[in-house]
């Protein structure tokens, strides 16, 4: 059986083990804190991030690093530690071992996505990318889940074949830059949705706040060198949905408090787990501003986060603005033919 080790025993960490574990391979969850690590062998379950599912046999709970010399190593740390964890795990990485990164975020400072961050530290690992909508709680729990793989052909398939079981449906896609930027984006508009519902307003105006939030994800995907296509797929729209919608995103539930008015320090300590739409935010708006991509939800998103803009204030402001065509690009082409 295929050795495969999962480094960062949080709830997505967990559950992915879990699933893997119950594939039948032999997989060990590596984390950083030797007491909780211990606590999962004797309980069988990670209490802090995945209560109520049971560790499989096949799922060894451990801080040692040398359990990363595996077939197949799955990264699954926040966005601003996927750099610092590559450096730490590289020594223990066999040659041509691939890296599965989970994370859905970009760097801050240099705005590379993940992969670009991995490609770098990790220059003799093929890296490949997991995105899609799929919450810790219901993988860990076998609920039906499908899941999109991004990499070159081969290795996309041989991650395909590692990953997918009755439950956890894994298809490929060989557009790493747009499933990387539609997992990542994605957190904007999930904040703003959960903004909304803080602020009283009903299903128009979420269903309103994602319809244009995709079209804002996919204007700057393309940009960047995505495919249209994939922003309709299960990194783009489907993502986009469950994020914006569960009663497990945290995003959502970060928009929700920031929606009845508590400070974002205040959130953030509540949530009690990272909140990558913060971190997305900030970068989204740098980067539409850079390549002049028009991105009203996220600018405003922007202000409120940063700037301490009233929330009703940013849902008026672009109620308000300048007439538009719905699909602005293609009429206009069409118009002018």
């Amino acid at each position: 059986m295929p050795k495969i080790a999962v480094y960062g025993a949080g709830s997505w960490g967990s559950a992915l083990a879990v699933l893997l574990a119950k594939a039948g391979h032999q997989v060990a969850l590596v984390g950083r804190h030797a007491d909780e690590m211990e606590n999962m062998r004797n309980q069988h379950e990670n209490k802090r991030y995945l209560p109520g599912v049971v560790l499989p046999q096949g799922l060894f709970p451990t801080t040692d690093l040398s359990f990363l010399n595996a077939d197949l190593v799955v990264l699954s740390v926040p966005s601003h530690s996927v750099r610092e964890a590559a450096c730490l795990i590289n020594p223990y990485l066999r040659r041509g071992c691939i890296v599965v990164n989970t994370a859905k975020g970009m760097e801050e400072g240099t705005h590379l996505r993940l992969s670009e961050v991995l490609v770098e530290e990790l220059p003799n690992n093929p890296v490949a990318v997991l995105s899609g909508p799929s919450h810790a709680e219901e993988v860990g729990r076998d609920m039906p889940t499908t899941v999109v793989v991004a990499s070159d052909v081969e290795t996309a398939k041989t991650v395909q074949d590692m990953m997918m079981t009755p439950k956890f449906r894994v298809y490929t896609n060989p557009d790493v830059i747009g499933v990387e930027l539609g997992g990542a984006l994605k957190n904007v508009i999930a904040l703003c949705t959960g903004i909304a519902e803080g602020l009283g307003f009903g299903d128009n105006t979420k269903a309103a706040l994602m319809t244009r939030g995709l079209a804002e994800i996919a204007r700057l995907g393309v940009a960047l060198g995505g495919n249209p296509l994939t922003f309709a797929g299960l990194s783009g729209v489907g993502d986009l949905i469950v994020t914006c919608t569960s009663l497990h995103s945290r995003n959502r539930r970060a928009g929700v408090a920031l929606g009845q008015g508590k400070p974002l320090e205040t959130v953030l300590k509540e949530v009690g787990m990272v909140v990558e739409g913060v971190r997305a935010t900030r970068i989204a708006h740098f980067l539409g501003i850079e390549k002049n991509i028009p991105m009203p939800i996220t600018e405003q998103a922007y202000k409120v986060l940063f700037e301490n803009a009233d929330p009703k204030i940013a849902v008026a402001d672009l109620m308000l603005r300048g007439k538009r065509h719905e699909l602005e690009e293609v009429v206009e082409m069409s118009w002018l033919r």
